[in-house]
C-alpha cells in the first residue's frame, strides 16, 4: 500500500525536476540562439567578400526578423542597399534607426552619416548638405563630411562653398587642397569668361595662381584673357611658358597661338616657334600646324616632302591621316593603295586620338579638367599616339 509520506518527499523533487529540465531546454535555446547569429553573420560577411551582395542582403533581413534590435546589421544592409542602388530603401533603414530613442550617441552619429550618404546618392543635395555640415563639426566624420560637402557644391558648381569646404578641411587635417582650389578658381574664370567679363576672369585666374602657379589652366586661361583685350604679345609670352611646364597641353591652344602670331605681323617669329617647339615637343597637332604653314608659304609638294621625311622618322596616325589629304588634293597622286590606307586611317584615328584619365582609364575626344568618370582633377591628358615622340 501507497505510503502518503513519501508523497510529500516526492512532490518537491518533482518540482526540482521541472524547474531543472525547463531551465536546461532555456539554457540550450539560448546557447543555441547564441551560436546561430553569429554563424549568420559569418555567412552573410561570406557571401560580402566574395562579392555576392544579393545573397548578403538575403542573410542579414533573415537575422533581422530574429534580431530587430541589431543596430550594425541595420547599418551593414541599409550601406548594402545604397551600393546596389536601392537608395530608397537604405534611407528607409536609417531614418528608422535615428528614430530609435535608444540608440547610443555613437550609433546615432553613425546613422546620421549613412543617411547624409544617401541623400547625396540620391540627389537630395539640400538634405545632405545639412548633414554633412552637422558631421563636419565632429572630428571622427569632419574629413569625409568635408570631402563630400565639395563634391555636393562641384556638382551644384557652387565654387565659393566648395573652396570653403577644402579650406576648413585644411585647417583641421593639415591637408594641402591647393591645386584643387585652384581649379574651383579657373571654373569661376570660365564662367567670367563666358560671360564677356574679362576684368573678374582675370581677377579668378590670379587667385588660382597664388593657390598653384604651376597650374597649366589657369595659365591657358590667362593667355586667353589678354588675347581677348587684345594684347596678343602678352598672350603669346604666357602660352609659350606651357613649352617648359607641360608641353603636352601646347596643342591644346596652339590655333589661338599661331593667331596672335598672325596679328602680330610677325612671320619670322611663327615660323622659329614651330620649328623649335617641333623639335623639342613633336606634337601631332604642331606638326600639322608647320605643314599648314609650308603649304601657304612654300607650295603643295614642298609641304607634302616634308611631311613625309617627318613621318618616315615619327609615325603618327594624325601625320599620316593628313598625309592622305593632301594626297587627295592631288588626285593624280592618289592611288587605289591610298584610299584603302585612308580608310583603315579613319577607322583607328578615333581609338588612338583624344584623351584619356591616368587614374581611371576615362577616355573621350574632348578635353575635360575634371574626370567624369572618377571625378578626379587634373588627371585627363592628351593621348600620346605613338609613345615614339618621347626622347
Amino acid at each position: 500500500m501507497f505510503d502518503p509520506a513519501w508523497l510529500l518527499v516526492l512532490l518537491p523533487l518533482a518540482a526540482a525536476s521541472g524547474w531543472y529540465v525547463a531551465k536546461r531546454d532555456t539554457l540550450r535555446k539560448q546557447a543555441q540562439a547564441d551560436f546561430n547569429l553569429p554563424s549568420a553573420y559569418f555567412k552573410g560577411l561570406n557571401f560580402l567578400l566574395n562579392e555576392q551582395p544579393d545573397k548578403a542582403i538575403e542573410v542579414f533581413i533573415k537575422v533581422l526578423e530574429v534580431d530587430s534590435e541589431t543596430v550594425e546589421m541595420h547599418l551593414t544592409l541599409g550601406n548594402l542597399f545604397r551600393r546596389r542602388g536601392e537608395v530608397e530603401r537604405a534611407t528607409r533603414i536609417h531614418q528608422n534607426l535615428i528614430a530609435r530613442p535608444s540608440l547610443s550617441k555613437t550609433q546615432r552619429i553613425q546613422a546620421l552619416y549613412e543617411l547624409a550618404q544617401d541623400y547625396f546618392k540620391a540627389g537630395l543635395f539640400d538634405r545632405a548638405e545639412s548633414l554633412f555640415k552637422e558631421l563636419a563639426d565632429i572630428p571622427a566624420h569632419a574629413e569625409s563630411a568635408l570631402r563630400y560637402l565639395s563634391q555636393l557644391y562641384e556638382q551644384e558648381k557652387e565654387w565659393d562653398k566648395a573652396i570653403s569646404a577644402l579650406r576648413q578641411a585644411e585647417k583641421l587635417l593639415g591637408k594641402d587642397n591647393s591645386n584643387i582650389i585652384a581649379q574651383y578658381y579657373c571654373e569661376m574664370a570660365e564662367l567670367a569668361l563666358s560671360d564677356k567679363n574679362t576684368a573678374s576672369a582675370h581677377e579668378y585666374i590670379q587667385q588660382a595662381l597664388q593657390e598653384d602657379n604651376q597650374c597649366t589652366r589657369a595659365i591657358i586661361l590667362l593667355g586667353e584673357v589678354q588675347y581677348r583685350d587684345g594684347d596678343y604679345r602678352a598672350a603669346v609670352q604666357t602660352w609659350r611658358t606651357i613649352e617648359q611646364q607641360d608641353p603636352q597641353f601646347l596643342s591644346e591652344i596652339i590655333d589661338k597661338l599661331l593667331d596672335a602670331y598672325r596679328r602680330l605681323d610677325d612671320d619670322q617669329a611663327l615660323e622659329n616657334f614651330l620649328d623649335e617647339s617641333l623639335d623639342k615637343i613633336r606634337s601631332p597637332k604642331l606638326l600639322i600646324a608647320k605643314v599648314k604653314e609650308l603649304r601657304g608659304k612654300r607650295g603643295h609638294d614642298n609641304a607634302e616632302e616634308f611631311l613625309t621625311n617627318w613621318l618616315s622618322e615619327n609615325p603618327s596616325i594624325t601625320g599620316f591621316r593628313y598625309l592622305m589629304e593632301l594626297r587627295k588634293a592631288d588626285k593624280e597622286k592618289m592611288t587605289d593603295r591610298d584610299r584603302i590606307l585612308d580608310n583603315v586611317l579613319a577607322n583607328t584615328i578615333d581609338n588612338n586620338t583624344g584623351y584619356i584619365c591616368q587614374r581611371c582609364g576615362f577616355s573621350g575626344r574632348s578635353m575635360h579638367w575634371h574626370c567624369p568618370g572618377c571625378k578626379g582633377w587634373t588627371t585627363i591628358k592628351p593621348i600620346d599616339e605613338t609613345h615614339s615622340f618621347a626622347r
